[in-house]
Formats: C-alpha cells, structure tokens, sequence
C-alpha cells in the first residue's frame, strides 16, 4: 500500500483544530447570551426550592412574560430569552408568593423563597411618617408606613389580613402602593372593614425584611383637623411632617421637633409607640409642601439626636425625611423600568404621593398589575 502525505498538512492539521475549537467557543458563548440560568433555595427550610415555578418577564414599556420553567431537584432552572438586548425580570412563585430579581441575558441568579403562614411571629412597624399639605378645601395626607419581618425561622405573612390600617373615618382614598424587600411596587388595594369606619386590611405578603405601604387620602379641610392615631403593630417612630406656614399641635408630651436643617418643612417626631391607640395631634392653617426636586439647602441628615438617651431612635427618620424630596429621575423612563430596574423604595414611595396629590396619576401602571407581585 502506497502512503502519501501533502505538503504542508502536519502545519495545517493544528490551525484548523484551533479554528474549530474558537468556533465552538464562540457558540456556547452566543448560546449562553440567549438564556438566564439560576437557583432557588428555600431559606425556611434551608434546602434548594424543587418544582417552583420561574417566569422571565421582558421589561420596557409595558412587561410580557418571555419564558417559564420550573426548578429541578437542585432548586436550578434555565430560561430561554428572547430579547438579549432589553432588561429582564425573573419572578419564581413559592407557596403563591413572587420573589423577583433584575437579570440580563447571560446571567445567573440566585434567589431567596420561604414558606408561608397566616401568622407569623416576628413582625413589627419600623417607621410611619405622616405628610400632609393642603389643596383647596382638602388636606392631603400620604401615610408611609415601613413594616418588618424577622420572623425566625423566615417566613412570609400571607393571607387576606396581612396588614391592617386606620385611617379617619372622613378620609377619601385616592391611591395605595406597596413595595416588597426586593423593591419591586405596585398599586394595590384595600378592603373596609364592616361596622368600623376608616378600619382597612390589605391583602399584600410581608416577606421576610422591610415592606413598604403608602397610603393616599384627602380630607374635607376647614382650617383644621385632629388626627387620633392607631397602630395595627408597634412602631420605633411616628413623624408627622406639614409645611412651614401649618401650625401643629399635640396634647402628647412626648412630640418632639425634630431638626432637619430644611426651612421647606417642619417635622414632628414621637419615638417608641405601642400597638393600638396612638398620640393625638392636630394640624391647622394651610400650605403646600414644595415637590420633589424642588431646590433647596438641606443639611446633612447626620444630625446630632435630640435625645442623647436615644441616638438611634432619634436619628431614625433623617435619612427618610432628608431624602424624601430628590429628585424624581426616574420619571422619564417607561414605568415598568422607573418602578422594577430602579426600585420603588420607601422615599420614590413618599415622591409618588406628591405627583398623585398633583394630579400626574399615572394610569399606565395598570400594565404592569398584570404580572405584578402578588397573592394566588
């Protein structure tokens, strides 16, 4: 048998293996920019989370489900997208409750679940500011309540009572928003309770870490009104902030002013209220707080504490109130990217009421409750 061999072939034979070895390369890297792959664990239980449904939301200027799959024995799952090139959302369902994440084509994930009860030890109120203005012959009133779950071990509060609210009896509910620890916001609503004016319970799942409420209303304004406070769970602190032209009153000692360094408002602060009947006050005259982005000084909210017996409960809401008035940058994107890429945290919350109090609702958030979190 004859055996021959071209010139030049032992030279080439190594090229084309490196050539076939980039191609292959190059396909597994443009297979993996086309998925998002992840992993669900059960943190109740500490154990990944098997059979839990994933969705992958595509973001822009409406949200539309892109894929869905569900997490193997390991807790893993793998989705296809569609649109590399626009921001994602994946959304997994634990036990009727959503968990979301941001992630972009290419990326891995790893997502927190726990399971759920109808009462859940280790849930308390952090922080309620009261922000009040007046528009006419109304008081507007934006009630921003920050709750907190560090139930052990973490579970989530589900049912049709989650939280309860008290409000006067009077008041006329325009809107009411609530975001989750993963910041994601939506417009909910809430349900009356029979017999007991101004009593509501709110059907929205208070996970494990801080879940933010916001609660507008308006009120026939003549000059003045007595709020009589009650607290569905304890609170470290009430504020009550009005414009520097209103007048506050309290037969409550224990309302301090507290010193933001910012002539644009004036705040009054209450640490360490009890669940159930809270301090009364009154507020009297008129004035408009200034919206968001309005130009102004403020000091620096490290601010020393007005009590030196309670540095950190006086300190608590000067970050809130310090920040409550930037700059609301976030409303020239589409409102799925302004509410779930940046985040609806508690301040864009308290910068939401003013922009409802001022007539600019925003009626495409009705795209977004479709796919919002929510319940089964």
């Amino acid at each position: 048998m004859i055996h021959f061999r071209l010139r030049g072939q032992r030279s080439c034979r190594p090229k084309m293996l490196s050539v076939v070895a980039l191609l292959v390369l190059f396909s597994t890297g443009a297979t993996g920019a086309n998925h998002v792959t992840g992993s669900v664990r059960n943190q109740s239980r500490g154990e990944p989370a098997a059979g839990d449904e994933v969705m992958l939301i595509r973001l822009g200027i409406g949200m539309s489900e892109e894929a869905r799959a569900k997490t193997d024995a390991q807790g893993a799952f793998t989705l296809n997208v569609q649109r590399p090139d626009k921001p994602h959302l994946v959304r997994v369902f634990h036990q009727g409750v959503s968990y979301d994440q941001q992630v972009s084509a290419g990326q891995a994930r790893s997502i927190e679940v726990f399971d759920t009860a109808t009462h859940v030890l280790g849930i308390t109120g952090a922080i309620e500011i009261l922000r009040t203005g007046t528009n006419g012959d109304l008081l507007h009133v934006s009630d921003l309540v920050e709750i907190k779950n560090v139930s052990s071990p973490p579970l989530t509060q589900v049912g049709e009572h989650t939280f309860e609210v008290y409000l006067p009896a009077i008041a006329k509910i325009d809107s009411v928003m609530a975001a989750g620890p993963d910041d994601t916001g939506m417009m909910i609503s809430v349900t009356p309770v029979p017999g007991q004016p101004g009593h509501y319970t709110v059907n929205f799942p208070l996970r494990p870490g801080a879940t933010k409420f916001a609660f507008n209303y308006d009120l026939p304004y003549h000059g003045h009104v007595v709020f009589q406070t009650k607290h569905a769970y304890p609170l470290q602190q009430l504020a009550v902030m009005i414009p520097p032209a209103m007048k506050f009153s309290s037969p409550s000692p224990a309302f301090e002013i507290l010193a933001t360094g910012n002539s644009r408002y004036q705040v009054h602060i209450v640490n360490q209220v009890k669940a159930g009947e809270g301090p009364e006050f009154e507020v009297s005259g008129t004035g408009v707080v200034p919206p968001p982005g309005h130009p102004a000084k403020t000091q620096s909210p490290s601010l020393l504490p007005l009590n030196p017996a309670q540095p950190a409960l006086a300190r608590t809401a000067l970050p809130v109130l310090a920040r409550i008035d930037s700059p609301l940058k976030q409303q020239s994107r589409p409102p799925s990217q302004s509410l779930v890429l940046a985040g609806v945290t508690f301040f864009l919350l308290a910068a939401c009421t003013l922009l409802i109090w001022r007539g600019r609702k925003a009626r495409s958030f009705s795209a977004e409750l479709t796919v919002a979190p929510r319940v089964r």
